[in-house]
């Protein structure tokens, strides 16, 4: 199933690093940075998290709120966020139904091997809820600054 820009967002209800449930719908009223990521505490991941977390102010600027969502346990999420200061919520899809709904669970090949992981990408949703723009197959460098430029002069400007 794809996502398309201009369509409403697949809402889902996912389990937060600290336990609490987190609905999609619950940040009507503003823009939602929903993005996916392989696996916490990787290089790539932790550069991508950790520039979110050093533009978070700029992205609450612009009413956005940041949403990490990745297939590991809610533990292993705390962990990131202490180690990082990770000052925005990472949802744990651990049966990866939301990345499914989203089209980011994807067949993967690293050194010959083949497994279904998270295909690294990110979705701009506006505060009515539908999806403003996607960035798939994300190069970690200068990604997070290309979404805020995206939102201050697409969205916001």
């Amino acid at each position: 199933m794809a996502v398309n820009v201009g369509e409403k967002a697949p809402d889902f209800t996912l389990t937060s690093q600290d336990g609490e449930q987190v609905q999609l719908s619950d940040y009507r009223g503003k823009y939602v940075v929903l993005y996916f990521y392989p696996k916490d505490m990787t290089p790539g991941c932790t550069t991508q998290a950790c520039d979110f977390r050093d533009h978070h102010e700029s992205f609450a600027d612009q009413n956005a709120v940041i949403l990490g969502v990745s297939p590991d346990p809610i533990e292993r999420h705390q962990k990131f966020i202490d180690k990082h200061e990770l000052p925005f919520h990472l949802l744990a899809d651990e049966d990866h139904k939301v990345a499914e709904a989203y089209d980011v669970w994807k067949l993967k090949k690293n050194f010959g091997k083949e497994y279904m992981g998270i295909e690294r990408s990110t979705f701009l949703i506006d505060p009515e809820g539908n999806l403003v723009n996607e960035w798939r197959k994300v190069r970690v460098k200068g990604h997070v600054e290309e979404a805020l430029t995206y939102l201050k002069e697409q969205v916001n400007g």
